[in-house]
């Protein structure tokens, strides 16, 4: 009979974990990822105060406490020795063991060094390889802890049953055999994923956990198995009845399979035999996958199990309504609840279930379009139409593919593509999403796509129209490219033409010119639909693209008109006019913190208030300014609809950590050279270092009185003598938005899909305002005293500016280049830059920082070619190049 040989830990008082041991809860309160109190009162240095939070967690039940100290802003080394100093002097909190949490080893070196009594260390892996994995080990055992290992190698995290096996029988043995640990004190974490989700790949996700479990439990003698029970629930945040089911069910299974400690919410648990049946029945379904149908069913049921007052408040009178008109409503309404019901019904009562898409669904989606076109319903209403419609037509395939003689009609096929070196696609997946609503062919080939790529999609697939996106400056030429190419390839099918840095006045000028065929730029998704479905029309086709032909060259001629009436200075005569500060009067702040610094994971939370909405709801195009946009006469109802799902969906990513956001900046000695160029002193590996950012100059000819402006006038010139300084830096919200956005896509959800993408690019605007806000107060401190309202901040009431590479004042995207150099932009924090020096993640802001309180904001507007030329020298690079870069900047 195998010998027993239980875990056994300690604070002030033992902790024996035997097979006959209830279940251990581990307290996370005290865990700064785990509770906003705690990490406020660590942030404000409330150390006593915080003690509360763990003793509140003790006397609730905890058995043992996890304690973390990771945050960008928290120097967590100092935090953790200063925390658990303080613990030991509180004999009713130290009473329990400690679980000393990090993914730094320098911090968990610390807590080890100061916790008393026998503690666990969370946690190790083999992440890092075998030889760092080994060495910690030695490291954990020698302080004689116990120790949780995660289910991760260098390959990954395990996330099946396979996988889970693999990486636990490789670790136990390293860790058994080689150094000599006590296999009693070491604890799995086999990975809790969710289940419910939609998506085919997580069905098992809960019984390979169980597996799993049973098969470490009855191969690797004497450990323990530990996990954070939550995680299972994920697809059914906001639904606590759902939740609280689930957790239980799945403790249940997994305590029996032998799972016996984990991190568990006692307020999200409910007592298993007091679950209802035919919930118990429908979550267990979806557990232990005992039904193709089971996560169907469970999303449907939920909508009962909500809790009386909302299902009061639910009028579900339209399900006593005809079939078509039920289907019509959830369409209108964007009501998915029940589509799948009602199309199965449909599909019955049809010959084909290809007539449920061409008759039911489709009269519904036209209701839609013509609410849509009629100004009755406003794009975040469509986007949820087309997430119902999207979820019917994926119930139905199945059954259409197993008629393969039967094939959907469409209004045309379309190409939809981000052009290469390109990463924002929020407004075409838009316009993707109003179009497909209306009958046609998506093919949609996403972002940072070459041109070879767009070309050969397009013939293969014999498309329609081809839909080109971009949003920034270089994508421009990008699509000029490919207008000339498809005319030299002979192409007929219409290019549209669209994105934020896209007018009519650059596709008359530049793009039409280089294609016979038709060329049209559609500024919003509302036009899309009429315009392409004009550029279809067999019997009117030719008329409609003659005039549009006749519109653009009319535009380039009146265009051509303008740009001569416009009078420019010589680079010379602009540099004479430059704008001068009085440098002998004008105060200097030496910044108060000097360099480069880091901020690895900043609290989501922080940003809310710096969000400007205004943008957001002109992203889904409705037009006002917040916060009186709410209150709009003719889009007030649905900006309060789409501004609550907003809400709802920030409260998930402050709550569950759904986003990550990092930034790098620096502060640094700085001088004007040469008139236009900026030289910063920055220091590398202990070695001085200097990088010259080049700036440009107005050159359009002003009334008197009127400076051209450059960015370099406001730092002081090297000859004065005098030591000014400038910052830069780039910050993201945007690690996990592209992940968050498939999985929404997966589930055939474009709404979710694009208010994720929306919301991080607001908090990546709002973490740019929050740090410049920093850096005026604090980092750099010229403005101690401010204390400006968001509305104030919004409108740029500040000291100082931070203009960014690309947009008016530096239309210049190449100096993005020399701040990724200087501030190690990708090593640092992992954003990179495209070929065409966009930014990845999306969601990501960068710039420059100014503090002189006579810098303001301006655009360089139109230059000549005799800067494009001087510029062309001082970077270095030929002619064609900076025109290529500054272009559309160059005056015709």
């Amino acid at each position: 009979m195998l010998e027993i040989r239980p875990l056994k830990l300690s604070g002030l008082e033992p902790l024996v974990i035997t097979p006959e041991s209830n279940f251990i809860n581990i307290g996370e309160r005290t865990n700064v990822a785990g509770s906003k109190k705690f990490l406020r009162l660590i942030k404000e240095e409330k150390f006593e105060e915080a003690l509360s939070v763990a003793r509140e967690q003790v006397e609730g039940g905890a058995q043992i406490i996890d304690i973390n100290m990771d945050d960008g802003l928290i120097e967590g080394r100092e935090a953790m020795v200063k925390f658990l100093n303080l613990l030991v002097a509180e004999p009713d909190i130290a009473r329990v063991p400690i679980m000393i949490d990090s993914s730094k080893w320098e911090i968990l070196e610390a807590g080890l060094q100061v916790v008393q009594g026998k503690c666990v260390v969370n946690s190790i892996s083999l992440k890092e390889g075998e030889e760092e994995f080994l060495t910690h080990a030695k490291r954990i055992k020698r302080y004689g802890a116990a120790v949780i290992v995660m289910a991760f190698d260098e390959v990954g995290q395990a996330d099946n049953y396979e996988r889970r096996v693999e990486i636990a029988k490789r670790s136990y043995q390293l860790l058994v055999e080689k150094v000599k640990f006590p296999p009693e004190d070491i604890i799995f974490d086999l990975n809790i994923f969710p289940v419910g989700t939609g998506m085919e790949e997580h069905r098992r996700n809960a019984i390979d956990y169980f597996e799993a479990t049973r098969w470490v439990k009855k191969n690797l003698p004497h450990v323990s198995l530990s996990g954070g029970v939550s995680n299972v629930s994920f697809s059914f945040r906001g639904n606590n009845p759902v939740r609280e089911a689930m957790h239980s069910v799945f403790l249940y299974h997994a305590i029996r399979a032998g799972m016996n400690m984990g991190i568990v919410n006692p307020a999200l648990l409910e007592v298993y035999d007091n679950i209802p049946e035919d919930l118990l029945e429908h979550v267990e379904d979806v557990i232990l996958d005992r039904r193709d149908d089971a996560t169907e069913r469970l999303l449907s049921f939920a909508e009962t199990v909500v809790g009386t007052e909302k299902e009061s408040k639910i009028d579900f009178s339209w399900r006593e309504k005809l079939l078509q008109e039920r289907i019509t409503h959830a369409l209108v309404k964007g009501i998915d609840s029940f589509i799948v019901e009602d199309v199965e019904e449909a599909r019955k009562q049809s010959d084909r279930p290809l007539d449920v898409i061409e008759g039911p669904l489709m009269t519904g989606m036209n209701v839609v379009g013509d609410l849509f076109g009629s100004g009755k319903m406003f794009l975040p209403q469509v986007v949820k139409s087309a997430r119902v419609m999207k979820k019917a037509v994926a119930y139905l395939l199945p059954y259409i593919e197993a008629d393969k003689k039967n094939k959907r009609s469409s209004a045309g096929k379309v190409l939809m593509a981000t052009v290469k070196g390109d990463v924002h696609d929020i407004g075409k997946n838009i316009v993707s999403v109003v179009l497909g609503c209306n009958n046609y062919e998506i093919i949609d080939l996403g972002v940072m796509v070459p041109p070879e790529k767009i070309i050969e999609t397009a013939k293969t697939e014999n498309v329609d129209a081809i839909g080109l996106s971009g949003l920034i400056t270089p994508s421009l030429d990008e699509m000029v490219f490919l207008a000339k190419e498809m005319d030299r390839q002979g192409f007929s099918v219409p290019l549209l033409i669209g994105g934020a840095t896209t007018s009519k006045a650059h596709t008359a000028v530049k793009i039409d010119p280089q294609y016979r065929n038709a060329v049209v730029h559609i500024n919003d998704a509302s036009r899309a639909v009429t315009v392409v479905g004009d550029l279809l029309k067999v019997n009117t086709r030719q008329k409609y693209i003659d005039d549009l032909k006749s519109d653009y060259e009319i535009f380039r001629q009146n265009f051509s008109k303008r740009s001569k009436v416009k009078s420019f200075l010589s680079l010379g005569q602009a540099r004479i006019n430059k704008f001068c500060i009085d440098w002998n009067q004008s105060k200097i702040h030496a910044p108060q913190k000097p360099g480069i610094h880091v901020i690895e994971d900043l609290e989501l939370e922080k940003l809310e208030k710096y969000i400007d909405w205004t943008p957001f709801f002109r992203s889904w195009e409705l037009h006002g300014r917040y916060p009186k946009i709410l209150k709009d006469e003719l889009v007030g109802e649905q900006a309060t609809t789409l501004f609550t799902d907003a809400q709802k969906m920030l409260r998930r990513i402050f709550d569950e950590r759904l986003l990550k956001a990092k930034a790098v900046y620096g502060l640094f000695p700085a001088n004007t050279i040469n008139v236009d160029d900026i030289e910063i002193r920055y220091r590398e590996n202990s070695e001085e270092k200097t990088m010259i950012f080049r700036t440009l100059r107005q050159q359009l000819d002003k009334h008197e009185g009127k400076s051209n402006f450059a960015l370099a006038d406001f730092v002081a010139p090297r000859e004065l003598g005098i030591q000014d300084y400038m910052g830069c830096f780039c910050v993201t919200a945007g690690f996990g938005t592209e992940q968050l956005s498939r999985q929404f896509e997966a589930e055939h959800d474009d709404y979710n899909s694009i208010l994720i993408k929306g919301l991080a690019d607001r908090l990546a605007e709002a973490f740019a305002e929050y740090l410049h806000e920093k850096i005026r107060i604090d980092d750099w401190g010229y403005a101690p005293e401010e204390n400006l309202s968001n509305e104030e901040l919004i409108r740029e009431r500040y000291k100082g500016i931070r203009p960014a590479p690309g947009y008016p004042a530096c239309p210049d995207h190449l100096e993005k280049i020399s701040i990724w150099q200087v501030l190690k932009v990708e090593e640092r924090i992992g954003v990179k830059l495209t070929d065409s020096l966009a930014m990845w993640p999306a969601a990501s802001v960068s710039g420059y920082y100014f503090a002189n309180p006579e810098a303001r904001y301006f655009g360089v507007g139109k230059i000549k070619e005799d800067q494009v030329k001087d510029f062309a020298e001082r970077k270095g690079i030929s002619f064609e190049t900076a025109k290529k870069w500054l272009n559309p900047s160059i005056a015709e």
